[in-house]
């Protein structure tokens, strides 16, 4: 074995080593007076209440699904039980990510609050820098995980040292446990979040900023501390699950793909194009090492366009890093997989491919998602004659929105497949989020800054210090949603370059869509992002109403409250919404995980391939329609916070088009930061579970090592339906109970 695999992990160590330096700089920053450091308590202090709720619930479904996995590795030759111990490390190490994030955050906003009592430039240094902690964070933990186990299993399931042979498909096909592990937590960890944080901001909107006619942070809103717990638990603990499942599964879909790719004089013994895709995350962090060492701003210059400087500095690096990567890792000569043939360069073009596209999806979200554009002042001028005219505007934003990205998707497919095929569009993927750790500490600034401005507004800072966060805040909400462009344009690239390791894995060629159960199976799939994103934002829904009632009750109840004499019940608002996350998120995420399974066992790989196909392009389009429609709506409002324009007379905060615009943010709400964004995990782990399990229902149903036809002619030799033979070929008890069920009612 290579000795430069081990380089690997070292440099996942090393981003573990900048995030321990820089959150303890961090931490020594001054936290502000006594009532900042109190209402900073009681934000960490519900954080990490909900998350200790969370990850209890998770670790009883660990427990299943682990059990599920040994099952499975204990009834096949094709995979092995230790399937177990990778899912249970990527699923703890997901966990980690995302408390690391969230631990730093709720540090960061107090004495981002307190530094803007100094200047702009320092208050975005220290909210920066704890985006920055959980960025390197993420990319570190991932890099040390995937680089690590590697190694462990090549040793152990490859003492022959072919990397194109079966012990090396063994040994990958293990590995998948760990994207398992970090999707499954990631989805929960998401939809949980999302429900929490969109049913607080919601109760806090709908009764304080409409009906009592107070600010957002106001401290008598009873339910202003449950909406800054869940701009951590949902922005910053949700998304660096999120980004971290995406960042292992392209990594890992790379390097399955890369077991089929031929090569010869390999100086890595065959190596190479599996250990590419893992040399370019490991560059990666130092890219966006690069990159964030650049974001600088003086008092009164542009935070956003600091942003995207260290932003394309990152990219621009991790471009000139691929190029020494590849010309050094890939032999000379030409390649081929899947009957494409390729050489280094052009696996270079399809690494570029992906960074374009990486890029141009935030440029296009930031435009329909800032202040100032057309779409949001579109929504504006709408917001003048009712709420309903601004909703209206709001979905038509939304849609519109999903055209140019989903061309630039499809344009990035094409280039990096003509480039060096199914392996080119893994890697393109691969390249994309090579900048994950910058692209992450750009987006956890924006709740840390969220934050800020409500500690300041609840601590009842000078109007300055206020002023100040809502410029960060401000570019935040930007940041966020191109952040969520670019997690959908992963999700996409990901979900692609998984669906093609899962036909490799199950010995597939074809998914021939006039077959009536693959057309069914299209039809399901497509379906599921749109039963999914219900569930969720009815979940958000009946919690908000219960939050609603509640800060009712308290306005009502309490004594003194609107004077400012009365202390309202935070706790009893962050309980409703703790208890409401916990409750909601299982069925959602009991879809994402048995959908798969059932289809898969019950009809065979084919028919899978089918689902998989339906939804990763129907969730694709509801990510963006959903996150782009909720990202203009709250900017829209915003508009009207600093005072917009509106038919030739000036409309600030208070005006009734202002509120309007309040009734289109809370429609968003759930849209941006509940369903939305949930779609990059659900289709990315309905993928992943899809590979998990491609072995074995291809031994299973007998299309491991059988040509199509051969396998067709066999069927119709036999005349029995392939679901049948699936159902009856694999089937532990629960599998022929729902098969006779489905029989039955058929």
């Amino acid at each position: 074995m290579t000795p430069y695999l081990y380089a690997v992990p070292a440099l996942g160590i090393f981003a573990l080593l900048y995030t321990w330096l820089r959150a303890g700089w961090v931490t020594k920053q001054d936290a502000g007076d006594a009532r900042m450091t109190t209402i900073a308590g009681y934000i960490a202090d519900g954080a990490i209440a909900f998350l200790k709720a969370e990850y209890k619930v998770l670790a009883l479904f660990g427990l299943i699904a682990g059990a599920f996995l040994f099952y499975l590795g204990t009834t096949s030759g094709n995979s092995s039980p230790i399937i177990v111990i990778a899912f249970v490390i990527g699923a703890v190490f997901s966990a980690l990510a995302g408390f690391i994030g969230m631990k730093i955050a709720t540090k960061a906003n107090v004495r981002t609050a307190q530094a803007a009592k100094t200047s702009l430039s320092t208050a975005l240094n220290v909210s920066f820098s704890g985006g920055s902690v959980m960025g390197m964070g993420v990319a570190g933990l991932a890099v040390l995980g995937l680089g690590s186990l590697f190694i462990v299993f090549y040793k152990m399931f490859v003492p022959s040292g072919l990397a194109n042979g079966t012990e090396m498909e063994k040994a990958l096909e293990v590995l998948t446990g760990f994207s398992l592990g970090a999707e499954s937590i990631a989805l929960f960890a998401r939809v949980g979040g999302g429900i929490y944080t969109k049913a607080a901001d919601v109760g806090a909107d709908l009764v304080g900023k409409v009906e009592a006619g107070i600010p957002e942070d106001d401290p008598r809103n009873p339910a202003t501390i449950a909406d800054n717990v869940g701009d951590n638990v949902g922005d910053v603990a949700g998304m660096g699950a999120d980004l971290f499942g995406s960042y292992v599964a392209t990594i890992l879909a790379t390097m399955v793909l890369g077991r089929e790719v031929t090569v010869t004089n390999d100086q890595f013994g065959g190596l190479s194009p599996i250990f590419l895709p893992m040399a370019i995350a490991g560059m990666g962090i130092l890219a966006s090492l690069i990159g964030i060492l650049f974001v600088r701003v003086k008092e009164g210059g542009n935070v956003q366009g600091a942003l995207n400087t260290g932003n394309y500095i990152s990219v621009f690096v991790s471009a000139i890093g691929a190029y020494g990567l590849i010309k050094w890792i890939l032999p000379e000569g030409t390649f081929t997989i899947r009957g494409i043939s390729f050489d280094a360069m052009h696996v270079f073009y399809a690494v570029v491919v992906g960074l374009i596209v990486g890029t141009l999806m935030s440029i296009i979200t930031e435009y329909y998602t800032a202040m100032g554009k057309r779409p949001v002042m579109s929504i504006v001028q709408q917001s003048s004659t009712g709420h309903a005219t601004t909703v209206i505007g709001g979905l038509a934003v939304g849609m519109e929105s999903t055209v140019l990205p989903i061309l630039v998707l499809a344009a990035g497919i094409v280039f990096s497949f003509k480039a060096a095929g199914l392996y080119g569009v893994a890697i393109a993927a691969a390249g994309m989020m090579a900048t994950t750790a910058m692209q992450l500490a750009i987006d956890a600034f924006g709740p840390i800054a969220d934050n800020a401005g409500g500690i300041a507004e609840m601590s009842e800072l000078p109007k300055e210090v206020r002023e100040r966060t809502d410029i960060l805040d401000a570019v935040g909400n930007t940041t966020a949603a191109t952040g969520k462009g670019f997690a959908i344009a992963s999700a996409a690239l990901t979900s692609l370059a998984l669906f093609a390791a899962f036909m490799g894995t199950a010995h597939i060629d074809t998914i021939d869509i006039s077959n009536a159960e693959v057309l069914a199976g299209l039809f399901v799939g497509a379906m599921i992002p749109f039963i999914f994103s219900a569930l969720a934002i009815a979940a958000v829904g009946r919690a908000a109403m219960a939050m609603v009632q509640e800060v009712r009750r308290q306005f009502r109840e309490i004594p003194g409250i609107m004077e400012g004499t009365g202390r309202p019940e935070y706790e009893k608002c962050v309980a409703i919404s703790t208890t409401a996350a916990i409750r909601e998120m299982i069925l959602p995420g009991a879809i994402a995980l048995l959908t798969p399974i059932i289809i898969g066992f019950l009809f065979g790989p084919k028919v899978l391939g089918g689902l998989l196909a339906g939804v990763t392009v129907s969730g694709v389009l509801m990510a963006m329609f959903q996150s782009n429609a909720g990202g203009a709506w709250d900017n829209a409002k915003k508009s009207f916070e600093k005072g917009v324009m509106v038919n030739g007379v000036m409309q600030y905060k208070g005006s009734d088009a202002h509120k309007a615009s309040v009734t289109g943010d809370t429609v968003g709400d759930p849209f941006k930061d509940t369903s939305g964004p949930s779609m990059n995990i659900l289709i990315k782990l309905m993928s992943i579970v899809s590979l998990v399990i491609a072995p074995h229902i291809a031994e299973k149903s007998g299309e491991r090592g059988m040509a199509p036809v051969q396998l067709e002619k066999e069927r119709l030799e036999a005349n029995v339906q392939p679901h049948v033979r699936y159902a009856e070929a694999f089937a532990p008890t629960a599998f022929r109970v729902i098969y006779t069920v489905l029989h039955e009612v058929r």
